[in-house]
């Protein structure tokens, strides 16, 4: 059960990178005609952007500059997710870093250019190309934080130092630490990051996983003062940023580009925090019962209701479930499905040094790759159907729109992903009316889908938020705040009914969305869209469909509020979240019922 080395993994359980590039060579050669565009582009027109005609001009050039850097920056990234430890992923990846701020640079003028054209200029040029619409758009929506073009041009050379503090917690979390094996039952077990949360954090025998539990804090606890380090140079820097282009807060900069204004953020943070609390702890209090643990602690909160239950799946079996959960989404998304596996696009292994959780990453111009780490159970298959989501959100928006056009909000962007978990619960409990069976379908949708998203993700914004506060009051953070701050949120979300024991607040050390801005409770906003959009699809079968399709095809060309209209969801107002919040609680009596109806059938 120990991690191997990448070189000893199945080809067949790996993606295919040959897809970006087909050797090493052809790799060296795009990073040639990328420094050759760029050259070209600034001799070209920096000085030169005057009017409207221009502009366009040079966007063409820029856009295809843009969709020859992707794949490259894709195929870094994607080789050093799949073994943070190895070398020469990591000498590669800073040498494309340092190419990337120096042609950022060296192109930065060109924005700086454009925000200073006439608003005029700009307008004509977002009527007379449908293609540029919105990166103009979001030209004039940023010019009034954009500084003087030298200012530009040095904060672009310094983009590479700017991602430092993200690349250098990566390397502590997937290359320094190494985890000892702990001891249950007399027996000795491996553990790493990847064991711990594909594995022993859902074992159902308690010894077992709190000895895991205690041994993975524990190493965590070793290196908490040079994260909490890391994590603080980067706050500081997008505090420094968001003053320097004159937004008020961090929390406006941050949201700025999302699309989206503090009161949606708030909401979806507040409402979850008060109101779904009660359910959780209710559920919390269900897994006491039916596992007959004496104390509920925070590291039982995520062992499996009914775990004899519970199938396991090869990634072969896997297709089954895949294919005919997600048919409903029509023809064209099943036949990407099936290239999907046919073609590696997924990333299988458990191997050390590889990226923790899961991913979809979907370049511009070539098939998306999704990264998992395959445990065989059935859990797997949810968290495939999420990736496969963001897989067929871009597949469709890159067919439809422009590279500039083809990405939508951040606030959006879990939506597709979490609705395709949706389609599977809903696939699975047509399958059979078996009390046991609708229990363990129910208590995935709980456990992976809500708990996941509605809490895992809405916990880390909560203490996020808490965080910024902190930074926007011109203070900092260490260690010892941090585990303040985390401890704190978790004590508030889970009441007396959980005990949050030592190593808990620690949690934190745990998440890289951390260094994406407000990233985590854009889960629980996802999922609520998803979750009334599913409910259609269940009401209302093609028709709801169609729209949702039309969604993904619209990409990034209409605000978060608007891509949730099309669907059907008015965002604007707290209905869809309370009414997703109340949906929760109904799955969680339900559960209870079902145990009941379990544990009499068991009996008789």
């Amino acid at each position: 059960m120990s991690a191997i080395p990448r070189s000893d993994v199945k080809l067949e359980e790996t993606w295919n990178l040959k897809d970006l590039f087909a050797s090493e060579s052809d790799y060296e050669a795009r990073l040639d005609e990328i420094r050759k565009a760029v050259s070209e582009f600034s001799e070209q027109f920096q000085g030169k952007i005057t009017d409207s005609a221009s502009a366009l001009e040079a966007l063409k050039e820029y856009a295809s500059i843009y969709e020859l850097i992707i794949p490259a920056g894709t195929y870094v990234s994607l080789l050093q997710s799949e073994d943070q430890a190895n070398s020469d992923h990591q000498m590669r990846g800073a040498a494309f870093s340092s190419l990337m701020a120096k042609s950022s640079a060296e192109m930065s003028f060109f924005e700086s250019e454009l925000s200073q054209l006439p608003v005029e200029e700009l307008k004509k040029a977002m009527e007379q190309s449908e293609d540029f619409r919105i990166y103009l758009r979001d030209i004039l929506r940023f010019k009034p934080h954009k500084l003087h073009p030298e200012v530009e041009k040095v904060l672009a050379a310094f983009s590479s130092v700017f991602d430092a503090p993200y690349e250098l917690y990566n390397v502590t979390k997937l290359v320094d630490m190494n985890f000892p094996a702990f001891e249950a039952g007399g027996e000795q077990f491996p553990n790493s990051y990847n064991l711990f949360e594909g594995t022993w954090e859902t074992d159902p025998d308690t010894e077992k996983r709190r000895a895991a539990y205690k041994a993975f804090y524990d190493k965590l606890a070793e290196y908490q003062h040079t994260t909490a380090k890391t994590y603080d140079i980067h706050l500081q820097t997008e505090k420094t940023t968001a003053d320097l282009r004159g937004f008020d807060t961090v929390f406006d900069y941050l949201l700025f580009n999302q699309e989206v204004d503090r009161e949606l953020y708030d909401r979806q943070i507040d409402l979850i925090m008060n109101e779904l609390a009660p359910h959780m702890r209710k559920y919390a209090k269900l897994l006491q019962d039916v596992h007959g643990i004496d104390r509920m602690t925070f590291a039982d909160l995520k062992v499996p209701l009914d775990p004899s239950y519970e199938p396991k799946i090869t990634i072969e079996e896997s297709k089954k479930y895949i294919f005919d959960a997600l048919s409903v989404m029509g023809d064209d998304y099943s036949e990407m499905l099936k290239r999907s596996y046919d073609e590696r696009w997924t990333d299988f292994a458990q191997n050390k040094g590889k990226s923790t959780g899961a991913f979809c990453s979907s370049p511009y111009g070539v098939h998306p790759y999704i990264l998992i780490s395959w445990s065989g159970s059935m859990e797997d298959v949810f968290v495939l159907a999420h990736e496969l989501g963001h897989a067929g959100h871009f597949y469709n928006a890159h067919k439809h729109q422009g590279v500039f056009n083809a990405r939508p909000s951040l606030y959006f962007i879990e939506a597709p992903s979490t609705m395709n978990e949706m389609l599977m619960a809903n696939h699975l409990l047509k399958t059979s009316d078996d009390p046991r069976f609708k229990r363990w379908v129910i208590a995935s949708i709980v456990a992976r889908t809500y708990y996941h998203n509605f809490v895992t993700h809405l916990l880390e914004a909560a203490y996020q938020r808490k965080v910024y506060e902190r930074i926007d009051a011109g203070q900092s953070v260490n260690a010892g705040v941090l585990n303040e701050l985390k401890r704190g949120v978790l004590e508030k979300f889970w009441g007396n009914e959980v005990t949050i024991e030592e190593g808990a607040e620690l949690t934190w050390m745990r998440q890289p969305h951390y260094y994406m801005g407000l990233y985590p409770y854009t889960y629980s906003a996802g999922l609520t869209i998803s979750t009334q959009v599913s409910k259609r699809i269940l009401d209302e079968g093609e028709p709801a469909v169609n729209d949702w399709l039309e969604v993904l095809r619209a990409g990034g060309t209409k605000s978060p509020v608007e891509l949730a209209k099309m669907a059907g969801v008015d965002i604007t107002t707290d209905a869809p979240l309370r009414d997703t919040i109340a949906y929760i609680g109904s799955l969680i009596d339900e559960l209870e019922q079902l145990t009941k109806e379990v544990a009499s059938s068991t009996k008789a």
